[in-house]
């Protein structure tokens, strides 16, 4: 019996309460040959690709979120949505396999959704820089750099909050993301000083990986710098 990498999985809208189904990957067939430096996974079938059903789609009322987002509505923005999603909402389905540019539509939702809604900005984070993975991989430079920036400006504004306190994401991440970002969109002030603070951290960090991931794009630009 030959077993899909793909599963339909049953899912309640955090909005609407209705329910809906969506695709994902069964774990057992990703297999990662490699990061990108920012982490971006590179997998070793391109035609396995969890990063397109990372987000789920209400085809109820179009409100889209993955599984960072909270359960809880401030006041008004179920209303909010209500005027600037549902009220456009054609009950189009993502529940199936996915497309890169079906895939980029659901993000792009997502990071709709998560503004209306207030979501944290390390969750918007997430999601904008999977905006720019999906980019990169279609060749797409200047919508890469756009949603490069939009993720570097997000986990800037996450780190000054606070607010990757008590998820996967540590000081040390966090301070590398808004280095390598900057580096890729050609911020080189916003680079140094970050990949400084990671480098100074080393003593206290738990992460001696991108502690030295930090220190290999040092190195690097101060080559370049040397040229």
């Amino acid at each position: 019996m030959n077993i899909s990498p793909t599963y339909v999985k049953n899912v309640e809208c955090l909005n609407c309460r209705e329910k809906f189904t969506t695709t994902k990957i069964r774990s057992r067939f990703v297999r990662v040959a490699k990061h990108d430096s920012d982490f971006k996974p590179v997998y070793s079938d391109p035609d396995i690709h969890p990063l397109y059903y990372n987000v789920a789609v209400c085809e109820h009322c179009g409100f889209s979120f993955t599984e960072e987002f909270s359960k809880f509505f401030p006041a008004g923005t179920k209303e909010e949505i209500t005027n600037t999603i549902t009220s456009l909402w054609s009950g189009r389905s993502f529940g199936n396999e996915r497309t890169i540019e079906e895939s980029i539509e659901t993000y792009k939702l997502a990071y709709l959704s998560a503004t209306i809604k207030k979501e944290k900005p390390l969750t918007m984070a997430g999601i904008t820089l999977r905006l720019a993975w999906l980019y990169r991989e279609k060749g797409d430079q200047e919508e890469e750099k756009r949603f490069t920036s939009i993720a570097r400006d997000l986990y800037t504004e996450a780190f000054s909050e606070g607010d990757y306190v008590g998820t996967q994401m540590s000081e040390t991440r966090v301070l590398y993301m808004m280095a390598e970002l900057s580096y890729r969109i050609g911020d080189q002030e916003s680079t140094i000083r970050n990949l400084s603070r990671v480098i100074e951290s080393q003593r206290t960090s738990t992460e001696p990986q991108i502690i030295e991931m930090a220190k290999n794009r040092w190195q690097e630009i101060r080559e370049l710098s040397a040229q």
